[in-house]
C-alpha cells in the first residue's frame, strides 16, 4: 500500500465519522463556558460564584456543530431552488 492511499482512506474514516456525530449529535458544548451557559468567577475570598451569562451560546452551554451548520445551509439553499 502506498502512503498516499493510506492518507485518503484516513481522511475518508475521519470525514465519515464526523458527519456520523453530526447526524446523531448535532449540537456540542460551548468552547467558550465549557458548556455550563455561564462564565464562572471568583469572589475576594477566592470562592467560585456564578457570573454573567454567556453571550455566544445565550446562556444554553450548546452550539451548532461546523458540519450540522454546513449541512443546514445546504438543506436550505436546495429547498429553495427546488421549491
Amino acid at each position: 500500500m502506498t502512503p498516499t492511499f493510506l492518507a485518503i482512506a484516513c481522511l475518508i474514516a475521519v470525514t465519515l465519522g464526523y458527519s456520523a456525530l453530526c447526524a446523531v449529535s448535532p449540537f456540542g458544548d460551548c468552547r467558550k463556558c465549557s458548556g455550563w451557559g455561564f462564565e464562572m468567577k471568583t469572589d475576594r475570598k477566592g470562592r467560585l460564584k456564578r457570573g454573567k451569562d454567556c453571550r455566544h451560546c445565550k446562556a444554553t452551554g450548546k452550539r451548532i456543530r461546523v458540519g450540522r451548520w454546513l449541512y443546514n445551509r445546504w438543506a436550505r439553499i436546495y429547498r429553495a431552488g427546488t421549491g
